[in-house]
């Protein structure tokens, strides 16, 4: 479940961010959207490159909240900026919930992660615990 959900919101929910909020032009923000995920080019300064059980926020320098707050700011320009903004926030949003999939399952997993208290207290909230 946890790898559908992550590629389902990688790939097929930018579909319907483009079509409810770019309608005249959806297939452009669409195309948009998906470059977005370019965004985990940062994965490759990672030794390893992939770790299963990782958290990407907070680790990789373009998962960072840093990084973060420069999409937010991405948001207040005109197209095509602000739709590169929604993507790599979406983006962001899409590995936080991979990381509460992980956190599920493995909270020892994630006890190095730099978002860890943040992963308990939504669990928490959302009663994943």
């Amino acid at each position: 479940m946890q790898v559908f959900t992550h590629y389902f919101l990688h790939l097929v929910f930018p579909l319907a961010i483009a079509w409810i909020f770019f309608r005249s032009e959806w297939k452009k923000a669409y195309l948009i959207l998906l470059l977005t995920i370019l965004v985990d080019l940062d994965h490759l300064l990672a030794t390893p490159i992939f770790q299963a059980d990782r958290c990407s926020i907070g680790f990789h320098p373009l998962h960072s909240y840093y990084a973060m707050a420069g999409y937010v700011v991405l948001l207040f320009f005109r197209r095509p900026f602000n739709i590169i903004g929604i993507g790599l926030l979406f983006h962001m949003f899409t590995d936080l919930i991979d990381c509460l999939f992980t956190f599920s399952h493995c909270q020892s997993c994630l006890a190095d992660s730099p978002i860890y208290s943040l992963l308990a207290a939504i669990s928490n909230f959302v009663g994943l615990n």
